[in-house]
């Protein structure tokens, strides 16, 4: 016997059980028997144990199990019979209208929202564009000069992109502190391999010149012993040398990959690469553009369990984040779950709008997309075959390509449906440069 009612919230519901008295006490005795062929104790052979024993001993265990079960299946039945789809997991309690023949409880819980989406013609979403000129794939080759630079010693004052050799001593207090003394120390300026007092003092001093100067170490400094303390650091610069960049040439081409060394085809490769970067990012650009709208164009309630949920797996994920960066202790940690009730709650609502709006318009990832994806993906390594021979040998990664291809698939349509506006972006703003 069950009985279905609505408590406070629109979302939550209870559904009153009755267990036959009869049919647990059978299922039970039908389990102590199984139980009693193998049973053992001491001074009694295997599946020699007293029936009495058996029941005294296994029990209470048996009969909370069957309860259980029992208790999960009707429930299971009753929610199917019903179409009702319970988000989180039901509360079971006991109730007080249990008969002499019955068990009767009482499970609470949330069922899925219905989603009831706006007019989405009034939605006004920009798409981000950003084009890839030539001058990008100029400044690309550029860095890959760059990357391949030699060094040749120069007897000019110290720049941007040349390597400096030295000899430093440093001291707090005016006593030399461990790691803070070194000779002949090699670094390139510009390129962050030292605290930025340091670079700037060796920028512009010519080699046999010395420089005293002080610094402050962040207190976040890796070594704790000068975190946060300022230092008094003396260089003497024992050699500069200027980079020497490669010529863009055949030489240079086959350096990087192209083996006839053809110079355009490097220029056609860089575009490929630069191309499929930018897609990436005006892509993930324009997804969140449209997520933030759907959220506009979606009304309903949320499951407080679903977001309960939700709220757990992100302090998680962000215990696992901090132990990761080397934090001791990090399960001893009281992360505030108000931190991450905002976000849990976006992530849960936009994940019902999404399954939502694929389910009534039919957005799954068809074959073909998911196919022409990993063909895409491949073509950016060495070998395109094995990297989709990888893919399709693996159910769990195909299902990660899917989830990709139907939110792009709910992109597309909701795109389609919308007032898009283009937001044009040069390629340094995309790439964060300026």
């Amino acid at each position: 016997m069950t009985e279905t009612t609505n408590t406070v919230s629109p979302l939550e519901k209870t559904i009153s059980l009755k267990l036959s008295v009869d049919k647990i006490n059978a299922e039970v005795e039908k389990r102590l028997k199984k139980v009693a062929r193998t049973a053992r104790m001491p001074g009694f052979r295997p599946g020699k144990v007293p029936m009495k024993m058996v029941v005294q001993n296994y029990g209470p265990q048996v009969h909370s199990e069957v309860l259980n079960d029992e208790l999960g299946r009707t429930f299971n039945e009753e929610v199917q019979k019903q179409d009702l789809r319970v988000a989180g997991t039901p509360k079971i309690e006991a109730a007080d209208d249990a008969g002499e023949d019955s068990f009767a409880f009482k499970a609470t819980f949330e069922v899925f929202p219905e989603v009831k989406f706006g007019d989405f013609s009034t939605l006004e979403i920009e798409k981000t564009v950003v084009e890839v000129s030539d001058a990008e794939v100029e400044k690309t080759i550029e860095i890959l000069r760059k990357q391949r630079a030699t060094f040749a010693e120069s007897d000019r004052a110290s720049q941007e992109d040349d390597k400096v050799t030295l000899d430093f001593t440093g001291k707090i207090d005016g006593v030399a502190f461990d790691g803070g003394t070194a000779e002949d120390f090699s670094f390139v300026l510009g390129k962050g391999q030292m605290l930025p007092e340091f670079e700037a003092a060796a920028k512009g001093m010519k080699k046999g010149e010395e420089k005293t100067f002080d610094l402050a170490f962040p207190d976040d400094y890796h070594g704790k012993d000068v975190a946060g303390k300022t230092a008094q650091f003396t260089i003497v610069i024992k050699k500069v040398e200027a980079p020497q960049l490669p010529e863009v040439n055949e030489e240079f081409a086959k350096a990087m990959g192209i083996a006839d060394g053809s110079v355009e085809k490097l220029r056609d490769d860089v575009r490929v690469n630069l191309t499929r970067e930018v897609n990436n990012r005006t892509k993930a650009q324009t997804k969140e553009a449209v997520m933030n709208a759907l959220l506009k164009v979606a009304e309903f309630d949320v499951p407080k369990a679903l977001i309960a949920t939700e709220t757990a797996e992100l302090a998680s994920r962000a215990r696992q984040d901090l132990k990761a960066r080397g934090m001791q202790n990090v399960e001893q940690i009281q992360l505030p779950e108000d931190i991450f009730a905002a976000q849990a709650e976006r992530r849960v609502r936009l994940g019902l709008i999404v399954s939502d709006l694929v389910k009534q318009n039919a957005l799954q990832a068809k074959p073909e997309q998911v196919r022409a994806f990993i063909e895409e993906q491949a073509q950016s390594y060495e070998n395109p075959a094995e990297v989709m021979q990888w893919y399709f040998q693996d159910r769990a990664r195909l299902a990660d390509v899917e989830a990709v291809i139907l939110e792009d698939n709910v992109v597309d349509f909701t795109l389609g449906k919308s007032k898009v506006t283009e937001k044009k972006l040069s390629f340094d703003e995309l790439m964060g440069n300026k």
